[in-house]
Protein backbone atom coordinates (compact mmCIF):
# COMPACT_ATOMS: atom_id res chain seq x y z
CA UNK A 1 0.00 0.00 0.00
CA UNK A 2 1.06 3.32 -0.63
CA UNK A 3 2.01 5.63 2.46
CA UNK A 4 -0.11 9.18 2.01
CA UNK A 5 2.13 12.00 2.27
CA UNK A 6 2.21 14.18 5.48
CA UNK A 7 0.96 17.46 3.79
CA UNK A 8 1.03 19.19 7.60
CA UNK A 9 4.75 18.34 7.72
CA UNK A 10 5.84 19.58 4.42
CA UNK A 11 3.96 22.42 4.99
CA UNK A 12 5.71 22.99 8.00
CA UNK A 13 9.08 22.32 6.40
CA UNK A 14 8.10 25.10 3.61
CA UNK A 15 7.40 27.49 5.70
CA UNK A 16 10.21 27.14 8.37
CA UNK A 17 12.49 27.79 5.20
CA UNK A 18 11.03 31.30 4.21
CA UNK A 19 10.73 32.95 7.39
CA UNK A 20 8.36 35.82 7.82
CA UNK A 21 9.99 39.03 9.58
CA UNK A 22 7.21 40.73 10.82
CA UNK A 23 9.48 44.35 11.30
CA UNK A 24 8.18 45.61 8.28
CA UNK A 25 4.96 45.18 9.82
CA UNK A 26 5.62 46.88 13.19
CA UNK A 27 7.59 49.80 11.24
CA UNK A 28 4.26 50.04 9.11
CA UNK A 29 2.34 49.86 12.06
CA UNK A 30 4.39 52.63 13.50
CA UNK A 31 4.85 55.00 10.89
CA UNK A 32 0.75 54.90 9.93
CA UNK A 33 0.16 55.82 13.49
CA UNK A 34 2.84 58.90 13.35
CA UNK A 35 0.84 59.83 9.97
CA UNK A 36 -2.33 59.82 12.09
CA UNK A 37 -1.00 61.35 15.13
CA UNK A 38 0.03 64.32 13.41
CA UNK A 39 -2.96 64.86 10.96
CA UNK A 40 -5.35 64.55 14.16
CA UNK A 41 -2.73 67.05 15.24
CA UNK A 42 -3.37 69.54 12.43
CA UNK A 43 -7.29 69.24 12.34
CA UNK A 44 -7.31 69.61 16.68
CA UNK A 45 -5.41 72.80 15.56
CA UNK A 46 -7.72 74.10 13.18
CA UNK A 47 -11.07 73.04 15.33
CA UNK A 48 -9.38 75.23 18.21
CA UNK A 49 -8.78 78.10 16.27
CA UNK A 50 -12.07 78.23 13.98
CA UNK A 51 -13.21 77.99 17.56
CA UNK A 52 -11.81 80.98 18.86
CA UNK A 53 -12.79 82.53 15.83
CA UNK A 54 -16.25 81.93 16.14
CA UNK A 55 -16.31 83.00 19.88
CA UNK A 56 -14.95 86.10 18.83
CA UNK A 57 -17.62 86.93 16.51
CA UNK A 58 -20.43 85.76 18.49
CA UNK A 59 -19.07 88.31 21.47
CA UNK A 60 -18.62 90.86 18.93
CA UNK A 61 -22.15 90.74 17.06
CA UNK A 62 -23.83 90.55 21.24
CA UNK A 63 -22.14 93.74 22.16
CA UNK A 64 -23.23 95.15 18.58
CA UNK A 65 -26.69 93.50 19.28
CA UNK A 66 -26.82 95.13 22.55
CA UNK A 67 -25.55 98.79 21.71
CA UNK A 68 -28.78 98.43 19.19
CA UNK A 69 -31.11 97.50 21.58
CA UNK A 70 -30.93 100.54 23.71
CA UNK A 71 -33.89 102.81 23.81
CA UNK A 72 -33.48 105.47 21.93
CA UNK A 73 -35.00 109.18 21.50
CA UNK A 74 -36.07 110.08 17.92
CA UNK A 75 -37.41 106.71 15.57
CA UNK A 76 -35.11 107.98 13.10
CA UNK A 77 -32.34 106.90 15.64
CA UNK A 78 -33.61 103.33 15.33
CA UNK A 79 -32.99 102.51 11.95
CA UNK A 80 -30.04 104.29 12.02
CA UNK A 81 -28.80 101.86 14.75
CA UNK A 82 -30.14 99.11 12.80
CA UNK A 83 -28.52 99.96 9.47
CA UNK A 84 -24.70 100.66 11.75
CA UNK A 85 -25.10 97.09 12.93
CA UNK A 86 -26.22 95.47 9.74
CA UNK A 87 -23.15 97.47 7.99
CA UNK A 88 -20.48 96.37 11.07
CA UNK A 89 -21.20 93.56 10.64
CA UNK A 90 -21.10 92.55 7.30
CA UNK A 91 -17.26 94.27 7.68
CA UNK A 92 -16.93 91.83 10.52
CA UNK A 93 -18.11 88.81 8.62
CA UNK A 94 -15.61 89.59 5.94
CA UNK A 95 -12.71 89.85 8.47
CA UNK A 96 -14.22 86.29 10.01
CA UNK A 97 -14.11 84.52 6.87
CA UNK A 98 -10.64 85.71 5.40
CA UNK A 99 -9.16 84.20 8.77
CA UNK A 100 -11.34 80.62 8.34
CA UNK A 101 -9.92 81.06 4.72
CA UNK A 102 -6.62 81.30 6.36
CA UNK A 103 -7.07 78.69 8.44
CA UNK A 104 -8.27 76.02 5.59
CA UNK A 105 -5.25 76.92 3.67
CA UNK A 106 -2.67 76.41 6.82
CA UNK A 107 -4.67 72.74 6.94
CA UNK A 108 -4.34 72.31 3.35
CA UNK A 109 -0.73 73.14 3.38
CA UNK A 110 0.08 71.17 6.32
CA UNK A 111 -1.69 68.06 5.23
CA UNK A 112 -0.18 67.86 1.93
CA UNK A 113 3.59 68.61 3.35
CA UNK A 114 2.66 65.52 5.91
CA UNK A 115 1.61 63.06 3.06
CA UNK A 116 4.65 63.62 0.80
CA UNK A 117 6.19 62.62 3.91
CA UNK A 118 4.65 59.87 4.69
CA UNK A 119 5.21 58.67 0.95
CA UNK A 120 8.65 58.81 1.07
CA UNK A 121 9.01 57.51 4.24
CA UNK A 122 6.63 54.15 3.01
CA UNK A 123 8.30 54.08 -0.11
CA UNK A 124 11.94 53.71 1.48
CA UNK A 125 10.43 50.83 3.79
CA UNK A 126 8.81 49.42 1.16
CA UNK A 127 11.73 49.42 -0.97
CA UNK A 128 13.71 48.05 2.30
CA UNK A 129 11.37 45.13 3.07
CA UNK A 130 11.42 43.62 -0.15
CA UNK A 131 15.31 44.11 -0.58
CA UNK A 132 15.39 42.06 2.89
CA UNK A 133 12.90 39.62 1.95
CA UNK A 134 14.19 38.93 -1.94
CA UNK A 135 17.69 38.18 0.10
CA UNK A 136 16.32 36.05 3.08
CA UNK A 137 14.01 34.27 0.11
CA UNK A 138 17.26 33.79 -1.74
CA UNK A 139 18.97 32.67 0.97
CA UNK A 140 16.18 29.89 1.89
CA UNK A 141 15.85 28.82 -1.78
CA UNK A 142 19.47 28.02 -1.80
CA UNK A 143 19.24 26.45 1.64
CA UNK A 144 16.64 24.28 0.68
CA UNK A 145 18.40 23.29 -2.81
CA UNK A 146 21.59 22.64 -0.89
CA UNK A 147 19.48 20.10 1.05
Amino acid sequence: MTKTPDFAAMMKDMMGAFPVDTSAMNDAFKTTASLNEKLSGVALNAAEKSAEISSKWTKDTLAKMSEMSKAKQEPADYAKAMTEFTSASAEVASEHMAAFAEIAKKVQMDTVELMMAAGKDMSEEATAAVKKATSDATAATKKAAAK
